[in-house]
């Protein structure tokens, strides 16, 4: 496939840190689909990545990890508000790849959200350019691997969206910004992982956590006395809600992907899968080191945990003590935290204008869908449902999102799973739920089962409103908080408990609603919400991108 390259000198990237004199190459395609895709006065910002398999050993045993240019975890990306990113991913692995971007929105652009429903896989060999713009957004995410079962092998990073300079943030400036990804991680082989799914059999616990891609005592963070930082903290792991906390220290949260909240003061955070949270933490005790702890929560038999170290300058004293014991009746203790995360009404988001200046509590409900999980066998194999439909790519190599837009049938049905659960067992389907653009829709997620669940909406967000324990019903609509819920793109559904979010369907295009288990997104949690409208224009969603068909996706 011949590529015609445009060098981009480095004054005109418009970049905020240093590059190579040379400046970046990119496709004459790319450089001209960029006036479409943004103003001329946003500014853009250039990367260029290889992926390559590479030798790893976090936990002391030599396994093969996912690099992205010869890192583990990959480079973080680091832009402002209305940034547009221009990523060029070269797969120079022996299968094919795509980049998925936890929590970015991708407005009227599903095209470059990186699933299989909306993007051409990268075959190996080849490369795609995303073209991002981090439209009207603030905040901490972070991007992963999407195909297979890459994500246990790494390729993931940190994101991180800073504020305009004349729009004010809610605290002082830290004296440093640190990203702190956490997960759990398993010694094994990713493939090996992936053919114990494709075989119908679980997976065990994981072996360990890490913190940015290293083990026990591996991962330090420096700070000095009497000063304040702030930590982006995301669970980039495969299935285990964990508790974060600081040895000796309290954390103010601050942010939670995206949103500015009440400043309220912590012992301990969970993060569940998918999640992230920004808190400050003042170096305020002696100068020495502390542990930074990450236990898995909702665990019924085996509790892990890591540590990472938090060093004061001039410590002389190394970090010791045990983990502090956890809650009693937990279930309970983080529904209680969950519920008290607030949005901050009087902070400015992204725009100038208080983020409460939105009133999601009087706006008219126009449908309600109630989603519950279940599993079960098909076939003799281990699959997981949503409403019933296990997810199974369909008939043909073609992304949903490129048989919608050219007309191609037989790929998926709308309407092939219901808004409320039947009862009728497991069945498998390419799922695929019809919405109308710019509807205002109630989804209420109902956890039938004994372990803590994880639910993410790529390319909106939403406003998680209520959560208890049992059984949702319209009288749990009394309990709702239709004032300052927080606005986030993943929510916790506790065991046998209910979570009901409110959505805003203004994202025109096609976007995965999943479970953050990454094993039972594997094998079928997980299904497409075509956000529709019959009128075709630019303004409501961007045009089909020219680079998309190099890769040679079928789409006749």
């Amino acid at each position: 496939m011949a590529f015609t390259f445009v060098c981009v000198p480095k004054k005109m990237a418009l970049l905020y840190w240093p590059w190579p004199q040379r400046g970046l190459c990119f496709t004459l395609s790319t450089i001209f689909s960029l006036l479409a895709i943004a103003g001329a006065e946003d500014p853009y910002r250039f990367f260029n990545w290889r992926i390559t398999y590479g030798e790893i050993n976090p936990l002391g045993v030599r396994q093969q990890g996912i690099l992205i240019n010869g890192q583990f975890p990959g480079p973080e990306i680091h832009c402002v508000t209305n940034d547009n990113l221009i990523i060029n991913v070269h797969n120079d692995l022996p299968e094919p790849f795509l980049l998925s971007w936890n929590g970015i929105q991708q407005r009227k652009n599903s095209y470059q959200d990186g699933v299989y429903g909306t993007t051409c896989p990268i075959p190996p060999g080849k490369n795609f350019t995303y073209q991002i713009q981090v439209k009207d957004q603030i905040g901490s995410f972070f991007y992963f691997p999407s195909l297979a079962f890459h994500k246990a092998a790494g390729g993931f990073g940190g994101i991180r969206v800073l504020s305009r300079p004349q729009i004010p943030v809610p605290f002082r400036k830290p004296a440093e910004d640190y990203t702190i990804l956490i997960g759990d991680w398993y010694k094994s082989n990713h493939k090996n992982l992936q053919a114990q799914l494709d075989h119908g059999r679980r997976l065990g616990p994981p072996d360990s956590i890490l913190i940015n891609g290293r083990g026990p005592n591996h991962a330090s963070f420096h700070v000095e006395p009497g000063k304040t930082y702030r930590f982006r903290i995301s669970n980039v792991g495969l299935h285990n809600s964990l508790n974060f906390r600081i040895q000796g220290h309290s954390m103010k949260l601050v942010e939670v992907e995206g949103t500015h909240t009440l400043q309220m003061t912590l012992s301990s955070l969970d993060v569940h899968v998918g999640q992230s949270y920004s808190v400050l933490v003042t170096a305020d005790q002696p100068a020495q080191d502390y542990y930074i702890f990450v236990s898995t929560s909702f665990t019924k038999k085996v509790l892990t945990t890591t540590t990472g170290i938090l060093h004061y300058k001039n410590s002389r004293r190394s970090a010791s003590g045990a983990p502090p014991h956890g809650q009693k009746n937990y279930i309970s203790w983080s529904m209680n935290q969950a519920r008290s995360i607030r949005t901050n009404l009087t902070a400015s988001g992204p725009r100038p204008n208080p983020q409460g200046s939105y009133h999601y509590g009087e706006i008219d409900v126009t449908r309600t869908i109630k989603l519950v999980s279940s599993a079960g066998l098909v076939n003799g194999k281990q699959r997981y449902a949503v409403n019933g439909v296990s997810f199974i790519p369909g008939p043909a190599d073609t992304p949903l999102k490129f048989a919608d837009y050219f007309n191609i049938s037989g790929v998926f049905r709308v309407g092939s799973i219901p808004d409320y659960p039947r009862g009728r067992g497991i069945h498998l389907a390419t799922s695929v739920m019809g919405a109308d653009y710019k509807a205002f829709v109630e989804i209420v997620f109902e956890n039938h089962e004994g372990l803590i669940q994880s639910w993410h909406l790529d390319g909106n967000s939403f406003f998680v409103v209520g959560m208890d324990e049992g059984l949702w019903s319209p009288a749990s609509r009394k309990t709702y908080n239709l004032r300052d819920a927080v606005s986030r793109c993943t929510t916790q559904v506790y065991p046998r408990s209910w979570t009901a979010v409110y959505v805003p369907l203004d994202n025109k295009g096609m976007w995965n609603i999943r479970t953050e288990f990454w094993a039972r997104q594997y094998l079928g949690e997980q299904f497409y919400l075509r956000v529709y409208s019959p009128v075709q224009s630019d303004r409501d969603e961007y045009p089909f991108p020219k680079n998309a068909l190099q890769l040679g996706c079928r789409i006749k």
